[in-house]
């Protein structure tokens, strides 16, 4: 019981810590509210599931040392990063016109999982963490799995309420440019520093 709950505190610390998909998660639901945001969020749930069994299975890293790959990667990632900023931080207002697609959708979601660094070194590190079961060892990854998962359908759906509890303040105009700008340095930071610490390792 005792691994059981480090495990999901470990968990809990890994996946809800500011990062690309949960400051994105959060710049979302402020912006776009939290009815508009759950389909992004589905995706990139989503996304986290593939990832959880990329890193499981062990393919993450096998793909990570082909040679010349990871720069590839790295970069795409990069470039995904600026494009999601760039549309948080020109989101309009509240109560201003939007087209039905402006809010990001379930698609954009999974690919910024499956782009997002911090996601496999969180992962990764919980799937080397101590056994949590006396099963298989494919007994043993399916239940880190499946609590990983949970854990972060929790994680995501908290912080997109949390951006969409400042959604009143976006109707503002001024206060609403702001908060957006905000949360896309936030967002590029947290993606810049998980993909220098992956070109670093």
């Amino acid at each position: 019981m005792d691994v059981l709950v480090g495990f999901l505190l470990a968990t809990l610390a890994l996946a809800g810590s500011p990062g690309p998909n949960t400051l994105s998660l959060a710049a979302v639901g402020s912006g776009f509210g939290g009815v508009r945001g759950m389909p992004y969020m589905a995706g990139l749930t989503l996304g986290m599931a593939l990832v959880i069994g990329l890193c499981g299975s062990g393919v993450s890293a096998a793909v990570i040392a082909l040679p010349g790959l990871a720069p590839v990667i790295f970069g795409a990632a990069a470039v995904y990063f600026l494009w999601l900023a760039w549309r948080i931080a020109t989101a309009p207002p509240l109560g201003q016109a939007r087209g039905p697609d402006h809010a990001p959708r379930w698609p954009e979601g999974v690919v910024i999982s499956l782009m997002n660094p911090k996601a496999y070194a969180a992962m990764s590190a919980m799937f080397a963490a101590p056994a949590l079961t006396v099963l298989s060892p494919w007994g043993e990854a399916m239940t880190k799995a499946v609590l990983l998962w949970g854990v972060i359908w929790v994680v995501n759906y908290c912080w997109l309420a949390t951006g969409a509890a400042l959604n009143p303040l976006f109707r503002n105009p001024a206060t609403s440019r702001a908060i957006n700008i905000c949360f896309a340095v936030a967002l590029l930071l947290s993606g810049g520093l998980s993909l220098l610490g992956q070109i670093r390792a």
